[in-house]
């Protein structure tokens, strides 16, 4: 048999095989999910991801079918993230990814396993929470401007507190001390926001950069706690009086964590559109917007993979410089 006749004879079969698996391939999406679709949430159970991630999995199920929620906390969230990152991009793994899984944590640590970009394709934003700047009761200040005089009036007397090193909660923190030149602030990292908020209202620190969650909400409203500005482009719609940095005399003050679905690179478009069409069915409902309201979020407009993919690159380019100039690290 001739090199010409052998090609042309394997150039039949190969696009025979292909026709035939084209039309399974379509059938195999059309009913998708035909099994449980498994969302890893890379933190703990009872963080505000772990809650997100839940309340979406319950209203998935007369839209999509059972979701099966896993945990799997570690270093960051990036081992959740790095599992997704692996499997196999079939529609059933999906995570439920943030700032830290997908911004700061690739930046700032070694040894991760995983591209955040080139690893996953954005399926939707599911909700955003901004962070704050909050004191203690013990302080006489109750304004961002009056405090911010009253740290420079204690040079070297002053600290804060955050949720833990290399968290967006410390990034928050030395954004601060870069705006106002307050470089003598004195980072306290904590293992969570828990631990940091108890020793915020026994006055044992003087000032915290914790994200937006009902419980700190219910402090500030107590009296416990004085939430003196939220580091978001508008005021938060669960506590309307509490002024934005920026408002405060902070130009680009800006600190968000976002709240993302991420499928593993190659996933098909189809998978992906269905269940960002189903997610968006979900965020329409009041009762899950005031859910996520009460927990300290924002419920997203980004939720087509389009809109998705341009805020999760705008989020990249806007915070990798100021990653970069800060000379962020985990400590």
């Amino acid at each position: 048999m001739s090199v010409k006749r052998f090609l042309f004879l394997a150039f039949d079969v190969f696009a025979f095989s292909a026709l035939a698996l084209a039309p399974l391939e379509a059938a195999a999406q059309a009913k998708y999910p035909e099994r449980p679709i498994r969302l890893v949430v890379p933190f703990a159970p009872g963080g505000v991801v772990d809650v997100i991630g839940r309340h979406w999995a319950a209203r998935m199920r007369p839209l999509l079918g059972t979701v099966v929620v896993e945990n799997q906390g570690g270093a960051g969230g990036t081992i959740g993230a790095a599992d997704v990152a692996r499997a196999q991009p079939d529609g059933y793994p999906l995570l439920l990814g943030n700032t830290s899984t997908q911004i700061i944590n690739p930046m700032v640590m070694s040894g991760i396993r995983y591209d955040p970009v080139k690893a996953f394709v954005p399926v939707s934003v599911v909700a955003t929470s901004a962070y704050l700047i909050v004191v203690s009761a013990a302080v006489p200040a109750k304004t961002l401007k009056e405090f911010i005089d009253y740290a420079r009036a204690n040079r070297g007397k002053i600290s804060y507190g955050s949720a833990g090193a290399g968290t967006l909660s410390q990034l928050t923190g030395e954004m601060f001390k870069q705006a106002t030149g307050l470089n003598d602030v004195v980072h306290i990292p904590y293992k969570g926001a828990g631990p940091g908020l108890a020793d915020l209202v026994s006055g044992h620190i003087p000032m915290m950069t914790p994200g937006v969650t009902g419980p700190v909400l219910e402090l500030h409203r107590a009296g416990k706690v004085r939430i003196l500005a939220v580091a978001s482009g508008a005021r938060l719609k669960g506590a309307p009086d509490i002024p934005t940095a920026v408002e405060s005399g902070m130009r680009d003050f800006l600190v968000e964590l976002f709240t993302a679905l991420l499928a593993p690179a190659g996933t098909a478009r189809e998978i992906v559109e269905r269940i960002a069409q189903a997610t968006q069915k979900a965020l329409a409902d009041k009762e899950f917007q005031q859910t996520l309201v009460k927990s300290g979020f924002e419920v997203s407009p980004h939720t087509s993979p389009e809109r998705a993919l341009k805020f999760l690159d705008e989020e990249q380019r806007r915070l990798k410089p100021v990653i970069k100039a800060l000379g962020f690290k985990p400590e």
